[in-house]
C-alpha cells in the first residue's frame, strides 16, 4: 500500500471534444493499493495554453464556488497584479490560492508566468515525493488530519509526513519555478520579479508558501464569537533581522533613501541600484547573488469551526488597510460574491484620502470562504458583475484586459508609502524610474518620489560599468 497526498472520487474526467482539455481530478495520484492506470505526470496535466478553459480555475474579476477575487490597476502604469483560484486542485477537497505582485520593467510579464507555471509545478512536486515514497512508505495520506488527544502516535506520525511533503513539495515547486524564469528565452527577469502568497486548502489543513511582502490574513471568531484578525503570513522586507542578516553576509546592502526612512530597500554593492523593498522574490536576478532569495517561508496551520474566511492581497492593500480594518471589510459585506471588489474600493478610497498627492498601487484580492458557501448568481449580478465576466473567466487571458479598468477606486500600514504631510516635508526625490510605454501623458508628470513610495518597484536599474570592483 503506497502512501499519496491526496485522492478524488471522481471517476471520470471532463473533456473537451477535441480532447485537449483535462480536470483537475484527472491530476489526483493514485493510492493506498486501489488498482488504477498508472500514468506520467506529463499524461495528466494539460499546457499552459489550456489552463484558461479549466471551469473550476479562475484567474480575473469573478467568483467560483467558496471564492471571489478583484483586481484593480492602479495609477503608475500596467497592472503588475496577478491572482488565481483553482478548486478541485489535485482532489475535490483540495484549494489553491494565489495573489502575485510584480515589480520592474516586466514584473506584468513575471506575476502572470509565476500565477500560470507555479500550481502546475507544486503539483510535480508532490508527484515526484509519492513516487520516491510507492517504493518505501506504507501510509497514506489523506490530507486531513485532525490529530486529538485521543489518536496514536502513529496518527501523529502520519500528520507530521503529511507536513512535512507539503513543505518539501513547496520548497521544490519555488526553487523550480525560479529556475525557469531565470532560463526563460523570452521574459527579461534579470531587473524585473514578483512577489507570491500561495496557499493551499485541503480539508482542514491549510498550507501556506509565501516570498516578498503580498499578505494573507483569515477571519476568525474568538470566545465571544466576534470576529478577530489573524495574519498568517510575515512581510519579508529587508528589515527583518534574518532578512537583513542573509543579505549583508551576501555583500548586499540595506539601507532606506534619506526621503523615505520607513523604506528599507536591497542594494548592490558597488551601485546605488536596484534599491528593491523586499527580501525575497522571483526573478530579480541581479540581486540573486547579493541576498535576495526565492526559498519561500512555510507554514502549515489545522483550521477550526471558527475560521471563517482567507484574504490573500496585494500590498497596494496592505499600505492603507490595517488587518482588522481588512476583516471588517470582508465580514460586513452585503453579499459575499463581492466582498473583493469592496475590498479593493475601500483600499482606493483610502489611497486618495491618506496620499492625495501619491498614485495609488494596483490591488489584487482573494477572499476565500471556508465553509465553501458563495451567492445566488442574482445576487452576484446585483453587485456589478455580468454573466459575460463570469465566462470571461474561461475564455483567452482575461487577466490582462483586466489591466485597463477604470472603475473608481478601503490597522497596521505596510509603511511603504507617505502622506502628504510627509511629502511636503521631505519634498521629492529625483530619480530614475521605469514607466509604463502605455501609460498616458498625465500619468507621466509625476514626481520621482511616487515612483519610489511604490514598494514593488526598482528605484533605478543597475548600471554594470567598468566601475564594478573585481572580486
Amino acid at each position: 500500500m503506497g502512501s499519496c497526498i491526496s485522492t478524488s472520487s471522481r471517476s471520470t474526467c471532463s473533456s473537451k471534444s477535441n480532447g485537449d482539455m483535462v480536470s483537475p481530478s484527472c491530476l489526483e495520484i493514485g493510492c493506498c493499493g486501489q488498482k488504477r492506470t498508472r500514468r506520467t505526470f506529463s499524461d495528466h496535466v494539460i499546457s499552459l495554453h489550456h489552463l484558461p478553459s479549466l471551469p473550476s480555475r479562475i484567474f480575473s474579476n469573478g467568483k467560483s464556488r467558496g471564492s471571489c477575487i478583484f483586481t484593480q490597476q492602479g495609477r503608475k502604469g500596467i497592472n503588475q497584479d496577478a491572482m488565481i483560484v483553482w478548486e478541485d486542485f489535485m482532489s475535490e477537497d483540495t484549494i489553491f490560492c494565489g495573489v502575485f505582485d510584480g515589480h520592474g520593467p516586466h514584473g506584468h510579464l513575471v506575476a502572470r508566468k509565476v500565477r500560470d507555471a507555479l500550481p502546475i509545478k507544486l503539483i510535480s512536486s508532490l508527484h515526484s515525493n509519492e513516487s520516491k515514497r510507492n517504493g518505501s512508505g506504507k501510509t497514506c495520506f489523506k490530507g486531513n488530519v485532525k490529530p486529538d488527544s485521543g489518536e496514536s502516535e502513529k496518527d501523529c506520525s502520519a500528520e507530521d509526513k503529511l507536513n512535512s511533503t507539503w513543505r518539501e513539495a513547496f520548497m521544490k515547486a519555488y526553487k523550480a519555478m525560479d529556475k525557469e524564469l531565470r532560463s526563460h528565452p523570452n521574459l527579461d527577469c534579470f531587473c524585473s520579479g514578483s512577489t507570491a502568497v500561495t496557499i493551499v486548502k485541503q480539508g482542514s489543513n491549510l498550507f501556506m508558501g509565501y516570498i516578498g511582502d503580498s499578505r494573507a490574513i483569515m477571519g476568525s471568531k474568538d470566545s465571544n464569537d466576534s470576529m478577530v484578525a489573524i495574519q498568517l503570513t510575515v512581510d519579508l522586507k529587508p528589515d527583518l533581522p534574518r532578512e537583513a542578516e542573509r543579505i549583508k553576509k551576501c555583500r548586499g546592502r540595506v539601507f532606506a533613501l534619506q526621503d523615505e526612512p520607513e523604506v528599507p530597500r536591497v542594494w548592490l554593492p558597488f551601485d546605488d541600484a536596484p534599491g528593491l523593498a523586499m527580501a525575497r522574490a522571483f526573478g530579480d536576478f541581479c540581486l540573486k547573488e547579493y541576498g535576495v532569495i526565492s526559498i519561500p517561508e512555510f507554514s502549515h496551520r489545522q483550521l477550526t469551526d471558527r475560521d471563517q474566511f482567507i484574504v490573500l492581497a496585494s500590498d497596494g492593500v496592505w499600505d492603507v488597510l490595517s488587518n482588522e480594518e481588512v476583516v471588517e471589510i470582508v465580514s460586513s459585506a452585503p453579499t459575499r460574491s463581492s466582498a473583493a471588489r469592496i475590498l479593493v474600493d475601500s483600499a482606493a478610497r483610502e489611497w486618495k484620502h491618506k496620499y492625495p498627492t501619491s498614485k495609488m498601487d494596483d490591488c489584487a484580492v482573494v477572499c476565500l470562504f471556508l465553509d465553501g458557501k458563495m451567492d445566488s448568481e442574482s445576487d452576484y449580478e446585483e453587485q456589478g458583475f455580468s454573466s459575460a465576466t463570469i465566462q470571461s473567466n474561461h475564455s483567452g487571458n482575461p487577466i490582462e484586459s483586466d489591466d485597463g479598468q477604470k472603475s473608481e477606486p478601503s490597522l497596521q500600514r505596510n509603511f511603504t508609502v507617505r502622506s502628504s504631510e510627509e511629502n511636503e516635508t521631505n519634498g521629492a526625490l529625483s530619480v530614475d524610474v521605469v514607466e509604463d510605454a502605455t501609460s498616458s501623458a498625465d500619468d507621466q508628470n509625476w514626481s520621482g518620489l511616487e515612483g519610489v513610495t511604490r514598494v514593488n518597484s526598482l528605484v533605478q536599474l543597475p548600471r554594470f560599468s567598468e566601475e564594478r570592483p573585481k572580486s
